[in-house]
């Protein structure tokens, strides 16, 4: 009998433990639920950085400028204490370890994997935090940026296609120039004719997602032309339901909440001549077969255009900008298929009423938002944002461009650009639009 109730006892509690050990796991995976977004934010996308995680700096519920200032400084004082603190901390425990390193650099130097100009990935300074203060002048210049942004895309002057739809309408197609970058916790958005090359060899740098001979790039500039636009080194939004599946829209928002966006933009009529010159004034076998031949058929009589770039080019026949203007205008055009991304709108690339950018660049103001923005991501002592830029196409050559163009024309164009010129606030191009 007291075997008998000793079995019974002993499996008793066993049940009782079982049932203890599945009403825990329940409770676990009912927490991991509740704070998904948290989870999400310390699991998925840890940063390798000492940085951390980046966080947006969201516009106040009354959108004032005053309230976000405010803000920015506010957490701006906190990073730089936690900065101060964690330079103190490494400049006392790290020294010790750089003796490795300096035996690792050795060894790739006398393997041929590295030379001399890239010994700035060692140094101990590469590991501290740039504390210096931010202007006055240039967080000014973002606020009225981001709330030009914010106000075109919440008042009712202004309608283009897409402007009141949620993130959630946009198609995963529409979502692929945004560049995710999980090490620094920055997401950006890339638009052709707007230094993206040079931007795109940052963005190959920060997540290093590019070796050379087993080593990843540190200078921008090193990286090969060729791998700079290669859709398989940046892993973009459209890329994420491949990754993530039904998760994917839900990884989007946590990281839109919590990474700082950034884009770069310039005068719209200006960077549609930029795309002209580019694209069709230069020997481009892709575009001459895919673009300059229909706008050569449709629009400068040549029934039978040359088979090749080259030999058209040797003949001197070319789409005049005449030709592309007429190829943008036509209606025709967009039902074939949408606008190539080195003419398409702006606001169709990025949506800038549907994700709430941080920075907000422009070419016209290259150099300096470059050295801002590094600044505000907190990478300006990884890389920096390669010098000597000029920008070959400039505004004052907007009348020239658009001589031959008619004026109804030139006003059509601005109704279909109008968009890019406001949320981004361009002045409107009076001169060129009325005789």
């Amino acid at each position: 009998m007291e075997d008998t109730a000793f079995a019974l006892d002993k499996m008793g509690k066993s049940r009782l433990f079982r049932i203890s050990l599945i009403l825990g796991s329940l409770f676990m995976i009912l927490l991991i639920i509740i704070y998904w977004d948290d989870v999400g934010a310390t699991h998925f996308y840890l940063h390798t950085t000492i940085s951390g995680l980046q966080s947006s700096h969201h516009l106040a519920e009354s959108h004032s400028i005053p309230k976000e200032k405010t803000d920015f400084d506010k957490e701006t004082s906190f990073l730089s204490d936690i900065d101060a603190f964690i330079n103190q901390f490494l400049e006392a425990t790290t020294e010790p370890s750089m003796h490795s390193r300096e035996d690792q650099k050795t060894s790739l130097e006398m393997s041929g994997k590295i030379t001399e100009h890239e010994e700035e990935y060692v140094p101990q300074r590469a590991w501290k935090v740039h504390l210096a203060p931010i202007s006055s002048e240039r967080k000014q210049r973002q606020n009225i940026r981001k709330q030009l942004l914010h106000d075109v895309c919440t008042n009712n002057t202004l309608d283009f296609p897409g402007k009141n739809r949620t993130f959630d309408d946009i198609p995963n197609k529409e979502l692929d120039h945004l560049i995710v970058d999980d090490r620094h916790g920055i997401i950006y958005c890339y638009v052709p004719k707007v230094a993206c090359s040079n931007w795109k060899r940052i963005m190959i740098v920060l997540t290093e997602s590019l070796l050379n001979d087993g080593v990843p790039y540190h200078n921008p500039l090193d990286i090969p032309l060729e791998h700079v636009h290669n859709s398989s080194l940046h892993f973009t939004f459209n890329k994420f339901w491949k990754r993530y599946g039904k998760f994917s829209r839900h990884l989007m928002k946590i990281k839109l909440k919590k990474y700082t966006k950034f884009l770069f933009v310039r005068d719209p009529f200006v960077r549609l001549i930029s795309a002209y010159r580019n694209k069709f004034l230069q020997e481009n076998e892709d575009f001459y077969k895919r673009f300059a031949v229909v706008m050569l058929k449709k629009y400068s009589n040549y029934t039978d255009p040359p088979a090749s770039v080259v030999k058209a080019f040797a003949a001197g026949i070319r789409p005049s900008f005449s030709n592309f203007i007429q190829y943008l205008l036509d209606p025709q055009t967009e039902q074939e298929m949408p606008f190539n991304e080195h003419w398409r709108q702006v606001y169709r690339l990025c949506h800038p009423c549907q994700i709430n950018y941080d920075f907000v660049g422009k070419l016209e103001t290259l150099e300096d938002d470059a050295e801002h923005l590094l600044r505000i991501l907190r990478v300006d002592n990884i890389v920096q944002f390669p010098p000597g830029y000029r920008n070959r196409t400039a505004s004052s050559w907007e009348e020239e461009w658009f001589a031959s163009i008619p004026y109804k024309w030139r006003r059509e164009l601005y109704r279909l650009y109008e968009a890019d010129f406001t949320l981004f606030g361009y002045s409107k191009p009076e001169k060129i639009l009325h005789e």
